[in-house]
């Protein structure tokens, strides 16, 4: 744990300990929940991640249109090949792993795509 996690921790638990003087029971437990929720490490036991849905051919080159660029210019976006893109954009192939992510996120919000180059 970091120093800046810790200070926190520490924070929370003086708070509650000067709580715990007065009649706020409720609010005790509520601030007990909310420490736990910071301090809890995050795994796939706790977890479900979905996978993103898979895109259509249209919804890809859609996203690439919208950033008015080229095939290749898309792909180095994605850090893929420009054939890569192609295929995906006449229905040849899906984007797998980290593209799919990628695209699901640009689809929302094209401009991160750039952003992030």
């Amino acid at each position: 744990m970091n120093s800046e996690s810790s200070r926190r921790k520490f924070a929370v638990h003086s708070a509650l300990a000067s709580l715990e003087s007065s009649s706020g029971a409720t609010l005790i437990a509520a601030a007990k929940e909310g420490l736990r929720a910071l301090t809890e490490k995050k795994t796939l036991r706790t977890h479900r991640i979905s996978p993103p849905s898979p895109l259509r051919p249209e919804q890809i080159a859609h996203i690439r249109s919208t950033l008015n660029a080229s095939q290749a210019v898309f792909a180095s976006y994605l850090g893929v090949s420009r054939a890569a893109v192609v295929a995906w954009e006449y229905g040849l192939r899906q984007p797998s792993g980290a593209a799919r992510k990628l695209l699901s996120i640009a689809r929302k919000d094209p401009s991160v795509l750039v952003t992030a180059a």
